[in-house]
Formats: C-alpha cells, structure tokens, sequence
C-alpha cells in the first residue's frame, strides 16, 4: 500500500484542487493573502497525510495526521471568511467546506485505527 491509495488522502487532494479552483474564481482571486492562506492550509493536510503515513512509528504517524486534521479545520474555517465576505459562491464554498470535514473525519479514522494498532501491539507484548 502506499499513501495514494489511503482514502483519505484521496479526498484532501480533491479538496486542495477545490480551494484552487475556488481561489482563480471570484473575488478570492484578488485577497492574496486569503487565498495564499487557504491553500498552504489545505496543501498541508494533503501533504501531513502522506508524511504521517510514510512514517514509521505509530506515535509520529498520529502526530503528522493531528497536524493534518487541524489543518482540514483551518480550511473549513478560512472558508467561512470567504462566505462571508462573498469573495467565493456560496453553493462552492460549502461544498468545499462538507469536503474539509469529510477530510477531517477520514483522518481522525485513521488516527483511531493507528491508536487501537498501537493498544493491541502494547497488550500482546505484555501478555
């Protein structure tokens, strides 16, 4: 397996694509520092996703993907600015704003899958 085919991941590139597509369109196009912001945020989480899981210890791997998790809320709160401010659509700015919390979702699973991995590796090693 390699990080491309973690689902998650999957869907923070498609959320980075969205608040690209987003920053070319409207009035975002002009708030440089927004739209700079917007996706240095949605960049890392697709970015921490990957690195989490190319990490080898389970502790760093949950360490990148919190970083990774916080930046999908950076994204979904950035986007609130651009709603309310009317610098995007509103009908794409809350899409991409379901999309950064599916993002956002995705990755907490994978945090509690790599917690209970962690918890078995402890019990057995116990036992």
């Amino acid at each position: 397996m390699k990080f491309e085919d973690l689902f998650a991941w999957q869907k923070a590139r498609q959320l980075t694509n969205a608040v690209y597509r987003l920053g070319r369109a409207g009035l975002l196009r002009r708030d440089f520092s927004l739209k700079d912001q917007l996706q240095r945020a949605a960049t890392s989480a697709m970015t921490n996703i990957a690195e989490g899981f190319e990490r080898m210890h389970v502790a760093e791997k949950i360490q990148f993907w919190n970083i990774a998790k916080g930046s999908a809320g950076e994204v979904k709160s950035l986007l609130y600015v651009v709603l309310d401010n009317q610098l995007g659509s509103e009908k794409d700015v809350l899409a991409d704003q379901s999309l950064a919390a599916e993002v956002s979702a995705l990755i907490q699973g994978l945090m509690n899958s790599a917690n209970r991995r962690r918890r078995n590796r402890t019990r057995t090693t116990e036992e």
